[in-house]
C-alpha cells in the first residue's frame, strides 16, 4: 500500500524458487538507485515461491517501495502444456508471465517489467518517464540477436521481423496493450500454432508488437556484448555467461558489488564456485544448440515468418 501519497511505479519480475538470489541482486540494485520522488510497486509474478525465500526478498523493502508476490498457477493451468512444448532445457515457464500483466492489473495504465537477470545503475524513473506515443512497448534491440548473421537471418526469415527486440526490458503502456488484445492474440496463436522458437516468449512479443514499439537508447537494456559508450542505465547479462557462473564477464564487477549488498551473497558465491567444467561444456553445447534450432527454423515452411504471411490475427 502507498502510504506516502507518491506517483507510483510499478515494476514487475518474474521467477520461480532457482532464481531468487537473482532477482534479489536486482531489486537491491533498483532499489538503491530509484529516485525518492516515486513509491515502487514491485510485483514479482511466480507459480510458487517457497516463504523463507519470500521473507528474505521482503526485507529488500524501503520506505518507498513495497514487494508484492503473486501466484498465476490459476491463469497459466489452460495453456500449460503449450507453454511446456515450447520451452527447452534452459528456459522456465516463467519467462510467459509478463503476457498476463495487463488484464491482472486494470489499476496500472503503465508499467515497467524486468528480466531477473539484470542489474539497475540508474534512476528507473527515467525509464518509466519516456513519452511512449502511443505505441505499446518501450523496448530496446536485442545485440545478441541483431548482431549475429545467424540469428539476423533468423529474426528475418524464421520470426519474419526486421528490428527485432528485446523483451527482458520493457517499458509498458498497458492500456495500447489491452486495446490491441495481445494477450488474447498470444493465446491465440500459442493454441493453434505452437510455433518452434528459439526465444519463445520473445519471438510472440516481436511478432505480436512489432509495428507498435518505440526503440529506446540501448543504455537501457545493454547487454555484455561488443563496444559501448553511452550512458548504461540497466545492465542485461542475457546471454550464457552469467556473472555467477563465469569470472571474465562484460560488467560483472557490477553485479557482484550489488550481490554483496543481499542476503544471498554467500549463496550466490557458491553457486560460482562450484560451477564445474562440465556445466560450463552443458552451457556451451546449448549454444550450438541453438544454432542448430535456429537454421531449423528458418527452413521451416510452418514458421512464424511463413504462416502468418498476410494474415491477420
Amino acid at each position: 500500500m502507498n502510504t506516502n501519497e507518491k506517483p507510483i511505479i510499478p515494476i514487475f519480475f518474474a521467477t520461480d524458487d532457482n532464481y531468487i538470489p537473482f532477482l534479489a541482486v536486482a531489486i537491491k540494485s533498483l532499489l538503491d538507485n530509484a529516485s525518492k520522488e516515486y513509491f515502487y510497486n514491485i510485483h514479482i509474478l511466480n507459480t510458487g515461491i517457497n516463504p523463507e525465500n519470500q521473507k528474505r526478498i521482503h526485507e529488500l523493502e524501503t520506505s518507498n517501495s513495497k514487494i508484492y508476490f503473486k501466484d498465476l498457477t490459476e491463469n497459466v493451468i489452460r495453456i500449460r502444456d503449450r507453454l511446456d512444448a515450447t520451452l527447452r532445457d534452459y528456459y522456465t515457464e516463467s519467462i510467459f508471465y509478463r503476457i498476463f500483466i495487463a488484464s491482472l492489473y486494470p489499476e496500472y495504465k503503465k508499467a515497467i517489467y524486468l528480466d531477473g537477470d539484470i542489474v539497475v545503475v540508474d534512476d528507473i524513473s527515467k525509464m518509466y518517464n519516456i513519452d511512449l506515443e502511443g505505441n505499446i512497448f518501450g523496448v530496446i534491440t536485442d545485440d545478441v540477436i541483431n548482431t549475429t548473421p545467424q540469428f539476423v537471418v533468423y529474426a528475418k526469415d524464421g520470426v519474419g521481423v526486421e528490428n527485432y527486440f528485446n523483451s527482458g526490458v520493457l517499458l509498458m503502456d498497458l492500456d495500447e496493450y489491452r486495446k490491441a488484445r495481445v494477450q488474447e492474440r498470444f493465446v491465440y496463436l500459442l493454441v493453434k500454432y505452437n510455433f518452434e522458437t528459439a526465444a519463445p516468449d520473445q519471438d510472440y512479443l516481436n511478432v505480436l508488437c512489432k509495428d507498435r514499439v518505440k526503440f529506446l537508447d540501448k543504455g537501457w537494456d545493454r547487454m555484455p556484448i561488443g563496444d559501448f559508450d553511452g550512458e548504461l542505465h540497466i545492465i542485461h547479462y542475457n546471454n550464457f555467461k552469467k556473472p555467477w557462473y563465469y569470472d571474465d564477464v562484460m560488467y560483472g564487477d557490477i553485479f557482484w558489488d550489488y550481490a554483496k549488498r543481499t542476503s544471498y551473497y554467500n549463496e550466490i558465491k557458491k553457486i560460482r564456485e562450484n560451477f564445474t567444467e562440465q556445466e560450463a561444456a552443458k552451457r556451451l553445447e546449448g549454444v550450438g544448440k541453438l544454432v542448430e534450432q535456429t537454421i531449423r527454423i528458418i527452413n521451416d515452411p510452418k514458421n512464424f515468418c511463413r504462416v502468418l504471411k498476410g494474415k491477420k490475427f
